[in-house]
């Protein structure tokens, strides 16, 4: 981070003498000396005035001495500092955050199980819902962020992280405001009919394929493929075209033009913890102690809980 001559100066300086300073750097009086006439022609200055008495520092060698001297302070200071982050970021969780996945349900288990952590923060990096993105954003667990925590029925999803199930998020029903059946309590599937559902297409979450399956058997509902991920497009889509929209209770304040409606089938969507394919100790053990110790509320809007119940 300096001028490595520097140290045979500065020890020079306080040896006050050539032959001192050999010793205590471990190299002769020559190589001192080749050392100091070679900073002497670097600087193009003369830092020590030589007599039969011995050396002193000239009046430029003082100034050079002074601030070397800091210098070896404040290198002593950056390096300590880096090493004390490099030990905090190793002692810090990376929780992701977004619209659609927030981290609030995973703060509730932390603060149950962050006395076996001692020294370890939480550092939360925000992310956007983003449908073409969403794969690059769940392959960065381990990268990015250590723990997401959402709604997970993909396959495309769990071929790239694991996930610990903490419960399960029914399927409901998204209706704009002003629609007629924005007013009910619960719908019933002959409530769909002659209406227009959206949902996502076929192929990845094995959940939505059963429900789909499900309302394919009733011709009296219109049904449309939304993308395969979800993002905040999605339920704008429903609010401007007045189609209903496949959900999950937990996104019941995603779009505050939407009512989320619970409906009288059986569907529903694991929710849980998300980390990377092959965690570090500190992450496995987390994911451990969540298991076997924690408790997990409902991760419900704040205008609407969900039936989410425990599976941990």
């Amino acid at each position: 981070m300096f001028n490595p001559l520097l140290t045979s100066f500065v020890c020079v300086a306080d040896s006050g003498s050539f032959n001192q300073a050999a010793e205590k750097l471990y190299i002769s009086s020559t190589a001192v000396i080749k050392q100091i006439n070679s900073l002497e022609k670097h600087l193009d200055l003369k830092l020590f005035e030589r007599t039969n008495h011995g050396i002193r520092l000239t009046a430029a060698g003082q100034v050079i001495y002074r601030y070397a001297k800091q210098m070896f302070t404040l290198s002593e200071q950056a390096i300590t500092q880096a090493r004390m982050n490099t030990e905090m970021a190793n002692r810090t969780f990376c929780v992701g955050t977004s619209i659609l996945n927030p981290c609030r349900p995973f703060m509730d288990l932390w603060y149950q199980v962050n006395s076996f952590f001692p020294g370890y923060q939480l550092h939360i990096v925000p992310f956007e819902d983003d449908h073409a993105d969403i794969l690059t954003q769940i392959s960065a667990l381990g990268v990015k962020f250590d723990f997401l925590i959402g709604a997970c029925d993909s396959r495309q999803w769990l071929t790239r992280c694991r996930f610990l199930p903490l419960c399960r998020c029914p399927q409901s029903i998204a209706v704009p405001r002003e629609h007629p059946l924005a007013g009910k309590k619960k719908l019933r599937l002959r409530d769909l009919y002659g209406e227009t559902v959206m949902l996502v297409k076929r192929g990845d979450s094995p959940t939505v394929d059963r429900l789909r399956d499900e309302l394919e058997r009733y011709p009296q509902i219109h049904l449309v493929d939304t993308p395969q991920f979800y993002d905040i497009e999605v339920f704008n889509r429903c609010v401007q075209t007045g189609c209903l929209l496949v959900t999950l209770d937990c996104w019941a304040d995603v779009h505050p033009s939407l009512v989320t409606i619970p409906v009288e089938w059986d569907h529903a969507i694991p929710y849980g913890i998300l980390y990377q394919l092959d965690p570090p100790e500190d992450v496995a053990r987390f994911i451990e102690m969540v298991r076997t110790r924690a408790r997990f509320p409902a991760p419900g809007g704040t205008g609407q809980k969900t039936s989410c119940t425990s599976s941990i």
